[in-house]
């Protein structure tokens, strides 16, 4: 609740003549490390978008995330050149988003503004579980990257390179996990110091264990 507050997520308002708004409702998780150790207790605030209409209440849905066999590659790429890897977790993701649409969700239990019961709270940031949320949040990160000089690769949405040669830097993107490698380490920091400044980060160094794959450097 704290991050949403934050992040300008909503602001309560009253319902439009039309409007339907959605419910919220929490979604706990357990995060285990690569000896399935339990790490962090999560709790995430979540929408209930699966009453959302296509062409109604949404249009575009789709975000790119990196293929397995692309971030084998980059791996490969890095072990193959003596690169390091560093590994980079976006915080409270897709509430970075921005959203198109207008977006109404209904008051939380346990978080109802006394006296202002019938109010709900209009969107101006994604939340999880809004069908467009990894549109929005695929948006915003990828115009916070061609900011910083960085462009796409053309066969893989979710891979990103900035510079040539040996100054090249080299990014792949899953959702809100990021992994960088380059030659160079001090140009990883530098890297790292640019994104905090556009994100809420999570630094979490090298990169040890990745979507199932440990990774030894």
């Amino acid at each position: 609740m704290q991050s949403i507050n934050k992040n300008g997520t909503w602001e309560l308002t009253t319902l439009p003549p039309g409007q339907k708004p959605i419910g919220l409702k929490w979604v706990f998780k357990l995060n285990r490390n690569s000896e399935v150790k339990v790490i962090k207790h999560r709790a995430r605030l979540v929408a209930k978008g699966y009453v959302q209409k296509e062409g109604i209440d949404f249009e575009e849905v789709f975000a790119p995330v990196a293929r397995l066999d692309t971030i084998k590659l980059i791996l490969a790429m890095a072990a193959n050149r003596g690169w390091q890897v560093h590994h980079l977790d976006v915080k409270s993701t897709f509430l970075n988003g921005q959203l198109e649409e207008e977006v109404y969700v209904t008051q939380l239990d346990g978080f109802v503004k006394e006296g202002k019961e019938q109010k709900v709270y209009k969107l101006s940031k994604a939340l999880y579980g809004l069908r467009q949320a990894p549109r929005a949040w695929n948006v915003m990160l990828d115009r916070s990257l061609k900011k910083l000089e960085f462009s796409k690769c053309a066969n893989e949405p979710a891979v990103y390179t900035r510079g040539v040669g040996k100054s090249r830097v080299v990014l792949g993107v899953y959702v809100d996990d990021l992994i960088v490698t380059r030659e160079d380490s001090a140009e990883i920091e530098v890297f790292k110091k640019q994104m905090t400044s556009e994100f809420e980060m999570s630094d979490l160094g090298l990169l040890l264990f990745y979507l199932g794959i440990e990774v030894n450097q």
